[in-house]
């Protein structure tokens, strides 16, 4: 019991809490928009997977940027370097994403259920890397012996 009760406290911070809840909106918006450009409006359903992930992708960077990592970049060139590190994690997510949706679409199994999931292994590679990579927070330590290595290097 002990154990449980230690897996649920290291698993149940508010970060993580935060990132399922609006993970699941995300996701909301993801298999939604596809829904209703593929079931709906009748579109490719690789095009209708394309765009769903871009919506996605742009509601996720708004509410993980304030609401979930809290992002500590303060000048232009800081959040600008988050914006383009979190791009670039979703992209490698979306190839992901898309490439497994190709497969799968090709099969017997629904589109639907295909694309759920795609978005589940989405949704963990994602917070690996918003938490690890995008918004990794500075290490104030780390940024005083980088600076000192940096000056002992250049003499």
């Amino acid at each position: 019991m002990d154990k449980i009760k230690k897996l649920i406290k290291k698993f149940c911070t508010k970060e993580i809490i935060f990132y399922v809840i609006f993970g699941v909106f995300t996701t909301i918006v993801n298999v939604g928009s596809f829904y209703v450009m593929n079931k709906i409006w009748d579109w490719n359903e690789d095009l209708s997977n394309f765009i769903a992930i871009v919506l996605a992708v742009l509601f996720a960077y708004v509410t993980n940027k304030d609401l979930v990592f809290h992002s500590d970049a303060k000048n232009f060139k800081e959040k600008l370097n988050q914006f383009l590190k979190f791009i670039l994690g979703r992209a490698f997510t979306m190839i992901v994403e898309f490439g497994g949706c190709f497969v799968l679409f090709k099969t017997a199994i629904p589109e639907m259920i295909s694309k759920c999931f795609m978005t589940v292994i989405v949704i963990i590679l994602n917070f690996f890397i918003s938490k690890f990579f995008a918004f990794k927070k500075k290490d104030k330590l780390g940024d005083i012996n980088e600076e000192s290595n940096n000056n002992n290097t250049s003499i």
